[in-house]
Formats: C-alpha cells, structure tokens, sequence
C-alpha cells in the first residue's frame, strides 16, 4: 500500500513521535508497517521515508540501503569527530536541496520489525539517511539545520522548480 505523503507545513512534522510499543494493540502489523513505508519509499523515489511523514505517528523509518532498512525506535548512541557537508533534498519538501552538515559516521540502536534490538555502525549516504530520518521522528525539518542564506536561495530555486514541474503537468494533461 502506498501512503499519501502529508505536507510540509502538517503538525505531525513538527511533533515529536511517541515510542513505539510493540505490546501494544495498532491497527496494523509492524512487518505490513515497514513494506508499506519501503514501498511508498521506493514510489517516490526516497532515500529514506518515516512514518510521520505518511501522517502515521509511529516511531519508525526506512531508508535504502543494500536491503532496505526498517527502524523501530531509532538513536543515535555515538558520533564520529568527522562533519561533512552534503545537499540534501527531502520527499516533504520537493524540489528543495539544502546544504547540511552532519557526522559522517554514526553508531545506531534501533528495533527490527519483531522488535529486536540491534546496534549498527553506519557511515556516508547511509549515516546521512538515517540521521535525516530521525530528525523527521523528532519532529526537526532539516531546514532548521540550514544557514539563513542558503535556505533563501534553495527556496527561491524551488519555487521555479515547482514552477517548472507544475507546467509540465498541465502539459502532460492536454
């Protein structure tokens, strides 16, 4: 099932995600959870996709990886001394690419689906996934991690983007 993504300006984006209990009664499956974010991932062409950003309260994400990657209960329990600054872009906000810097090597905890815990070490595009991601659970855009200056630009950027793509879909309609 491919969920419909909510807007930028939804307050579930803004909220802080709430643990997610896997003793607890939810009106669908953690497996049938993570296939329908990994499948609403992959149709929108994501590199990472949480569940708030579906409008669903749960304390998970997926990112892409070598096998696509579902996280229950995701931190952050260690750092490397290393920053990089990378662009990146997110589904919420189309067309908007923002420089962000971030560790270029994290150590995780986070739950699978039966609710194991498991301890990775992630470095790269992955490291950045899963940290964007978070920050998503945490209810922190990454816009709030963007310098003033480069915000303004990337926005006015996108707005001839979107400007562009919104042409192209009333010409794809003739």
């Amino acid at each position: 099932m491919i969920y419909d993504l909510v807007s930028c300006n939804h307050p579930i984006l803004h909220t802080p995600t709430e643990k997610f209990d896997f003793y607890k009664e939810f009106p669908i499956h953690p497996i049938e959870l993570g296939n329908n974010l990994i499948e609403t991932m992959n149709y929108h062409h994501g590199l990472g996709l949480s569940a708030n950003q579906c409008g669903l309260p749960y304390r998970v994400f997926v990112l892409r990886s070598t096998e696509p990657l579902v996280c229950f209960n995701p931190r952050v329990v260690d750092t490397s001394e290393g920053i990089s600054l990378m662009d990146e872009g997110c589904l919420s906000f189309p067309g908007l690419a923002l420089p962000i810097k971030r560790p270029r090597s994290i150590k995780v905890r986070f739950q699978d689906y039966k609710g194991e815990t498991k301890t990775e070490i992630f470095s790269g595009m992955t490291a950045r996934v899963f940290q964007h991601e978070l920050d998503h659970l945490d209810g922190i855009d990454y816009t709030r991690r963007a310098s003033q200056f480069h915000l303004q630009r990337a926005l006015k950027k996108q707005k001839i983007f979107l400007r562009h793509q919104k042409r192209e879909e009333k010409e794809a309609t003739y």
